[in-house]
């Protein structure tokens, strides 16, 4: 028999630590995907002997390059930029752009990894990407954000296209920025395809995409509340992050008769247990949107409310919870006070929220927990139906996009079933999302043999 993965975990995710070093948070990602992973293919040779989940933990390419631009006041500047081209088993690569200090190929890759099975789940035709720069937006204008996106797009636009890697927005990277990306695209190529998405709807974008990576998380909330013959109606939901997740999030919390009651931002959290409303919903909106303000001005504004500089809202009684900011957020002792704290259900807004060492303290209380691969895909669904717009050369309707978004959100949780239900009531999400997601990519690398 060929040398098998199954032989040894242990093993296996040493080989990955050495073949990638210093680079924490894709281990990471591999290992939680690989722990469910290896008891379901513990009798599969066929997987053993095509080395596949070896091959999807080593991206098919990462392509690394030098982004120069002139600040507003004539420096040159440079930054690395990245893009990750995980697995296309499935579909043309598909994943966002992240402009943060924090981007590096190791986040990048995880996000990839992660990305290849989020995509998966959803049902579309889409592989699994990711890209970006350690450019900060912050602080910059507009200017200068522009022709940094110019940039960035004149070395990466021959990697991608429509039928072969198609990005989107992400963290620093949203419908201004995608915009300026496009022009610069369509400016080199002299093409007009649906090479990226998150674009305006006045060229070929797509209606209620910046709603669906918070509503699908909500979608995903309340179908897993429903399996159990509960709702949102009443429940206390503490949320991290102010950004587009994170209130669109609190948004649809509201609509379903739940109460959110945090928002927070790198500064800290605001309390408000009066709850939020879709006003000052709303008014965060615009806050941090176009006054790029801070979250702790919250506070000036609704009384009641209370600013805990530093923190993280997980310390506060509620009944579900939704991180919405980003990766590793949610730490273990953080997990295990919002159990002692009554918390029935976490529903991953953001990708990789929740650390190992959280997960597994979700699991062995046995609440409710949606992985981002599962809970977060609204996104990356809205984006794959953009892309068939866009292929068609047509657009649907916001009520026609909202039924297709709660139809593929419910459809993720049914598959997260059928192979995450551990009996007496118990769904292991993650399992059942892990194994979903590996299968189907795993299924197509089979039919394609060795490449």
């Amino acid at each position: 028999m060929a040398v098998s993965d199954h032989v040894d975990f242990n093993g296996f995710m040493e080989g990955v630590k050495r073949r990638n070093p210093y680079q924490p948070e894709f281990v990471q990602a591999v290992q939680e995907v690989a722990e469910d992973i290896f008891d379901f293919i513990g009798d599969k040779e066929e997987y053993h002997e095509q080395q596949i989940l070896r091959r999807v933990a080593e991206p098919d390419r990462v392509v690394s390059f030098r982004v120069c631009w002139e600040d507003d006041q004539g420096n040159i500047r440079v930054q690395r930029g990245w893009r990750v081209q995980n697995n296309n088993a499935i579909g043309p690569y598909k994943g966002g752009i992240r402009f943060h200090p924090s981007v590096t190929e190791s986040v990048l890759k995880f996000l990839a990894f992660e990305q290849t099975f989020k995509n998966a789940l959803t049902g579309l035709p889409m592989g699994g990407g990711k890209g970006g720069s350690n450019f900060n937006p912050k602080g910059k204008s507009v200017r200068e954000i522009m022709r940094f996106c110019q940039s960035f797009m004149t070395e990466l636009y021959r990697h991608i296209g429509a039928d072969v890697d198609v990005p989107a927005g992400d963290i620093g990277v949203g419908g201004r920025e995608i915009g300026f990306m496009f022009g610069q695209y369509k400016r080199i190529t002299g093409h007009f395809t649906g090479v990226l998405t998150g674009k305006g709807l006045e060229y070929g974008g797509s209606l209620i995409r910046p709603e669906a990576t918070g509503y699908g998380a909500v979608y995903f909330l309340a179908n897993m509340l429903a399996a159990r013959d509960m709702n949102l109606e009443g429940k206390i939901t503490v949320i991290s992050g102010s950004g587009n997740v994170a209130t669109h999030a609190a948004e649809k919390i509201v609509h379903l008769g739940g109460k959110p009651v945090t928002l927070s931002d790198s500064g800290g959290f605001i309390h408000d247990p009066e709850g939020l409303t879709l006003e000052k919903i709303d008014w965060v909106k615009a806050h941090k949107t176009h006054r790029r303000g801070r979250i702790q001005d919250y506070v000036e504004q609704f009384k009641g409310a209370r600013f805990h500089e530093g923190k993280t809202p997980w310390h506060v009684p509620c009944d579900v919870a939704l991180p919405c900011a980003t990766q590793n957020e949610l730490l273990g002792d953080d997990a295990r006070a919002l159990v002692a704290n009554g918390c029935i259900a976490v529903s991953e807004g953001a990708n990789m929220p929740c650390d190992l060492d959280a997960v597994h303290a979700f699991k062995a209380a046995k609440i409710m927990f949606a992985p981002g691969k599962a809970a977060n895909a609204g996104g990356v669904a809205v984006s794959g139906l953009e892309m068939s717009q866009n292929s068609a050369r047509r657009s649907w309707s916001e009520g026609e996009l909202q039924q297709m978004l709660k139809d593929i959100m419910h459809g993720i949780h049914q598959r997260c079933l059928t192979y995450g239900d551990r009996g007496g009531g118990y769904v292991d999400y993650v399992k059942g999302a892990n194994i979903s997601g590996f299968k189907k990519v795993a299924d197509a690398m089979l039919a394609f043999g060795v490449v």
